[in-house]
């Protein structure tokens, strides 16, 4: 990749949000066009990179392009005999040797927005920080985004995406990713409440998340039905409370480990409802009873 290396190749398929593949010769027995080592980077519409051209190339490609359409894909080898004994789908390769490639697929990860960065919202984001997804902090008060109180996610795989707006939270909506999970809960429950009006008039998101005790949650809904006009089964959208029914404390750590991991379960349903080898049945919101705060 003289241009364009692997690794910027793969950051602007992120950036992108597309998904991809990335081919890597994993091992090389006598002549072949390329060296154990070699990387192509494989979308929908472009490639970075060689592995050496050829069939090998012109293979894996369509392999990778495959991969990109299922559901769940999974990474695997492909082996090739590079002789003129073989024959392939794009031409005659005749190095001689034989060339093992591995796929792995680059799936776009979850997105994950945070309202409120407070002592639940920093604690939540620690545990999520340590996942492979786009991680979006949105809070209007200053000091809960100083990089010196957000210096904990630095060494985070997740990356980190902060958003400081001085009144309006709901105006960071429009800018977050198709199918981003949000999780309200700011510091001043009329924020929460115009966050949650303004996802239900739209945007394409995963779930809505609300923290708050049950009396809240009653006003809010009230409030959304008769000011807001929204019927009951786009109110319904708004999950609340948030967390695992059976994790009941109310401490911040507490709270943050039963939310993260509900969400995490929310991830794997997602995965199993687009994998082939689950019946694609329409979701069902569970009850949930869990930490009211």
């Amino acid at each position: 990749m003289a241009e364009l290396t692997w690794v910027t190749a793969v950051m602007r398929l992120r950036d992108r949000r597309e998904p991809g593949v990335l081919v890597t010769v994993a091992a090389v027995r006598g002549h072949a066009p390329r060296p154990a080592g070699a990387k192509l980077v494989v979308g929908r519409a472009d490639t970075w990179g060689s592995i050496g051209g050829g069939n090998v190339e012109a293979v894996a490609v369509e392999r990778a392009r495959e991969l990109i359409d299922s559901p769940d894909p999974q990474p695997e080898l492909m082996d090739f005999a590079l002789n003129d004994k073989v024959i392939n789908r794009h031409g005659v390769q005749c190095c001689g040797g034989t060339v093992v490639l591995l796929l792995e697929p680059l799936p776009v990860v979850p997105a994950v927005a945070i309202f409120g960065v407070g002592h639940v919202g920093l604690e939540l984001a620690r545990i999520l920080a340590r996942h492979d997804l786009d991680l979006h902090l949105i809070d209007t008060r200053h000091e809960m985004l100083d990089d010196r109180r957000l210096s904990v996610l630095r060494d985070a795989p997740a990356r980190i995406h902060v958003h400081e707006v001085p009144l309006l939270p709901e105006q960071v909506l429009p800018e977050l990713p198709p199918g981003a999970h949000l999780l309200i809960m700011t510091h001043d429950h009329a924020e929460d409440a115009a966050l949650c009006d303004a996802a239900l008039r739209g945007g394409d998101f995963g779930s809505i998340g609300l923290i708050g005790s049950s009396a809240k949650w009653a006003r809010f809904r009230r409030r959304l039905e008769s000011e807001g006009g929204h019927t009951p089964e786009s109110i319904a959208r708004i999950r609340t409370p948030i967390g695992l029914p059976e994790i009941t404390g109310k401490d911040p750590a507490t709270i943050a480990v039963s939310v993260a991991a509900d969400l995490l379960l929310t991830f794997e349903r997602d995965r199993a409802a687009a994998s082939p080898r689950t019946p694609q049945e329409p979701r069902i919101p569970l009850p949930h009873s869990g930490p009211q705060v």
